[in-house]
């Protein structure tokens, strides 16, 4: 289960960058290199991008589905249900709000006089 949750971390991560990588306008890492495009041409890395994205998105959601399968469920009974259920406190208490003392006014108290 560790494996996994080290490999969801990283393709994360790795997604996290490349999308960070990506200009939303068509720039991005591809008009850095917009000079040096004998060896990779801007179309060619803004595909290799678009690609990247959608194989770690694909793997992210893989791996996700693989962790929820190890995931160790707990097998618990009806009894034990019950019995949390009857441990909780049977009625709990109000809290006490102080009163006003004596000859206080409280605002919805205040009367107006006619003058």
């Amino acid at each position: 289960m560790s494996f996994i949750t080290i490999l969801i971390v990283l393709v994360s991560v790795f997604l996290i960058l490349i999308v960070l990588v990506q200009n939303s306008k068509g720039g991005g890492l591809a008009s850095n290199f917009s000079a040096s495009n004998q060896v990779m041409g801007v179309r060619k890395t803004t595909d290799f991008l678009e690609k990247a994205t959608w194989t770690s998105a694909g793997a992210l959601l893989i791996l996700c589905f693989v962790a929820v399968m190890f995931v160790d469920k707990g097998t618990i009974g009806a009894a034990e249900i019950d019995e949390k259920v009857n441990a909780l406190p049977t009625q709990q208490e109000m809290p006490a709000f102080p009163t006003p003392a004596q000859g206080e006014q409280t605002e919805g108290d205040a009367t107006e006089d006619g003058e």
